[in-house]
């Protein structure tokens, strides 16, 4: 046969196969390249990324770093706790979803099933607490508080709780020592937020928080938060297809968090506490002959200062609370208590956050203005009753008459009047309602003393207080003018009128009442205690301001000193040392002749040197404010109590009290060294041991002369120095608190359970 023509028919169909082979041939190819690039060039990083998809990460939280006072004595601890978890993996592959496990698990810790559900289910942004917002592979506490008989049942009937573990767990603790509460300092954890998740990125672009995480929230704990946390530490799970945990494979371990040192001395900051709450309950039951009522003493604060270093002894603030409230989560119903209004608000830290008028405590600062003003040390002055400015009458608090005297003398009596004469020459001296390049000496001292400003203190929320000058006053007027103006059409009441018209028209200009009354530490004058602490203490070493600071070290758990943090040098009074001297003089008058003269009948003056000022605040519409601000040779002592009449009579028996415990001075005005307490020097730190106990850096005295080196409470061969008496070895870094009697220490109850 011969060949068949080629039709166009055929020819176009031979094109067609022709362009599907190349087709097919073309992802052949390519989908040959592809495998290729898969499986041999990238080969091993897709297995490595294959591998990873069946392996879950559990995280293993660090022990979190210890809060220890001077000796080494822990304040903030980590405690074992029986803490019972559920493996919500284990649970879900039941065949009823975990309800028969956590019923009976329920029944166990004293729970109903719903309670076990809460705490188990997920969290995500329909979920209200509680719920658990960690990794669903991770087990899930359920409680911290398990007694040893429930622990018991579950771990001796583990095929009744599948997934349901009880082991010792390592829970935050403030153990108070020698009754040290020191709640404001410390502060307290909470879970972490998942803005603060997102914001902790590491190197390697992920968070280095993990959701069941824990963050300071106040005091210590917020502040040196990043050091105590540690490094947290990673479990691999190997799971199936279905999510099955089937083995691990491998981890790393967790690294505990460093420990802070502090200068707080448990002994001291035990006192502090006891004596700032008996102040506040012996106010209560005095009566306050001004208003013909008690003193409320509704709160109150102190300081205790190392006058050399700037380091805090003890701070307390009162009303108080329990810190181990919030241990495992605190309840909606302790947290409303804490913010009510009725609470007085117990997270306030009074010392670095209460914020009133000084009274005459600011006059140390007068004192300073007027020599550097020019007035002499000999020039004197009327100390009348009463003067009488622009058409309103000054008064001396108690209206005294004491004649001319000079300076020194009107600290000692603290002579209103004086002042006010001092404050109205130096107010028309600097042009009075039209100034002319004012000096404003007053105003001046005052910010070289440090006020108006943070004092640096490592704590969180510290407040400025407020220097009441030509500035503050524009400023404060630009703000508040129309809300004067309107407030001057519509007020009823007459007086209120008044002062609203008046200020509507010329807040703005420092007037001659606003100078008076600012240099007897009245009017718009605002000072913190630790403000106040800082300048007796400058006032006590000749003139250096030091940075307020409780934290001594960073230690890692090792021993090793991660961080020294030595005292700062802020700068200087603006007194020479004559002035000084002479401040120096009239502030221990003040103690021997003067206004607490009769609170210190009996103190050993010629041994331990102490200097005072009282300061008594007057409030409109309340009781006023007692200010006691005092320092020897080694410490500065400021306290203060809201509505608490004067200061020597409402603070200066509590402030004594404190110092007897740290001098060693008895009911006769004898001293005793061996029942001194002595803070360990702003350089010693405790000696940590690879064991992880720690030893003190003091030496104590025995009154039978045995001398015992380096113990602590709950150490061998400890003795309180309040209490001689030595201890057995109890094996724990949480010392047994032999010392002062705690229940007698513990604040007064209140009603809705706080402290008052």
């Amino acid at each position: 046969m011969g060949n068949i023509p080629e039709t166009g028919r055929t020819r176009r169909v031979t094109g067609r196969l022709l362009v599907l082979q190349v087709l097919v041939l073309s992802m052949l190819g390519t989908l040959g390249g592809r495998l290729w690039f898969l499986q041999i060039r990238d080969g091993a990083s897709y297995v490595a990324q294959a591998s990873s998809n069946h392996i879950r990460t559990v995280v293993d939280p660090a022990v979190r770093g210890e809060i220890l006072d001077d000796m080494g004595v822990p304040l903030a601890d980590n405690t074992t706790k029986l803490v019972v978890t559920v493996s919500r993996t284990v649970l879900m592959q039941q065949k009823d979803g975990g309800v028969a496990v956590l019923t009976r698990l329920g029944q166990v810790l004293g729970m109903t099933y719903q309670q076990m559900h809460d705490r188990v289910r997920l969290c995500d942004a329909k979920t209200p607490a509680p719920c658990w917002n960690g990794s669903p592979y991770q087990p899930i506490p359920v409680t911290e508080t398990a007694t040893t008989q429930q622990a018991m049942q579950i771990m001796e009937r583990q095929e009744d709780f599948p997934g349901v573990t009880a082991s010792p767990t390592a829970v935050r603790y403030y153990p108070g020592p020698d009754g040290a509460n020191a709640a404001q300092i410390l502060g307290y954890l909470s879970p972490v937020t998942q803005d603060e998740i997102n914001a902790a990125t590491g190197p390697d672009g992920k968070s280095t928080l993990a959701p069941s995480d824990t963050a300071g929230r106040a005091g210590l704990e917020y502040q040196y938060d990043k050091a105590l946390r540690g490094t947290d530490g990673a479990t691999n799970l190997e799971v199936d297809n279905l999510g099955r945990v089937q083995g691990t494979a491998g981890g790393t371990p967790a690294v505990p968090g460093d420990d802070v040192v502090t200068s707080i001395d448990a002994r001291i900051q035990g006192i502090a506490e006891q004596q700032l709450n008996q102040a506040l309950l012996t106010l209560r039951k005095t009566w306050d002959p001004v208003t013909n009522e008690y003193f409320k003493a509704d709160s109150g604060a102190v300081v205790v200062m190392n006058v050399h270093t700037g380091q805090i002894v003890a701070m307390a603030s009162a009303p108080t609370y329990n810190p181990n409230i919030w241990t495992g989560g605190i309840s909606a119903a302790d947290y409303a208590a804490l913010n009510s209004t009725g609470s007085d608000f117990p997270l306030l830290n009074r010392a670095i956050q209460g914020q009133s008028a000084p009274g005459s405590t600011f006059k140390v600062i007068s004192t300073t203005a007027a020599l550097n003003a020019g007035y002499g040390y000999d020039s004197t002055f009327p100390c009348t009753s009463s003067m009488t400015i622009g058409g309103r009458v000054f008064k001396n608090f108690e209206g005294e008459n004491y004649g001319m005297i000079n300076l020194s003398k009107a600290l000692e009596v603290s002579c209103d009047t004086v002042f006010y004469n001092i404050a109205y020459q130096q107010w028309l001296k600097d042009g009075g309602t039209k100034p002319t390049n004012p000096k404003d000496w007053l105003y001046k001292t005052a910010h070289q003393f440090g006020l108006g400003a943070n004092t640096g203190i490592d704590l969180p929320g510290e407040v400025s207080g407020r220097v009441p000058d030509r500035a503050w006053h524009q400023q404060y007027y630009d703000e508040m003018k129309d809300i004067w103006c309107q407030q001057a059409k519509t007020e009823t009441d007459p007086y209120l009128k008044a002062v609203a018209t008046e200020d509507c028209v010329d807040f703005a200009t420092l007037r001659a009442g606003d100078e008076v009354n600012y240099a007897i530490g009245q009017g718009d004058t605002l000072v913190t205690p630790i403000q106040m602490a800082r300048i007796y203490s400058a006032l006590a070493n000749g003139g250096t301001i030091y940075q307020p600071q409780i934290a001594k070290a960073i230690v890692a758990p090792g021993g090793k000193v991660v961080q020294d943090l030595k005292p700062v040098v802020q700068g200087h009074l603006p007194d020479t040392p004559q002035m000084i001297s002479y401040i120096d003089q009239a502030t221990a008058n003040v103690v021997t002749s003067g206004t607490a003269a009769w609170k210190f009948q009996g103190w050993p003056q010629d041994k331990i040197q102490l200097h005072a000022k009282t300061g008594t605040a007057e409030v409109v519409g309340k009781q006023t404010t007692s200010w006691f601000d005092t320092y020897t040779k080694d410490y500065a002592i400021v306290m203060t109590i809201s509505q608490g009449g004067t200061g020597s009579g409402g603070s200066g028996p509590a402030v004594r009290n404190i110092y007897n415990a740290l001098y060693g001075i008895q009911a006769d005005g004898s001293i005793d060294p061996s029942k001194a307490i002595a803070p360990a020097s702003e350089s010693q730190l405790p000696n940590f041991h690879p064991d992880g106990t720690v030893t003190s850096p003091v030496s104590y005295t025995l009154p039978n002369g045995t001398t015992l080196h380096g113990t602590v409470p709950g150490q061998p061969g400890y003795v309180n120095s309040a209490v001689p008496a030595i201890l057995p070895a109890t094996g724990s870094k949480t010392p047994v608190l032999p010392a002062l009697d705690v229940a007698a220490l513990a604040p007064e109850r209140r009603a809705d359970g706080w402290a008052a």
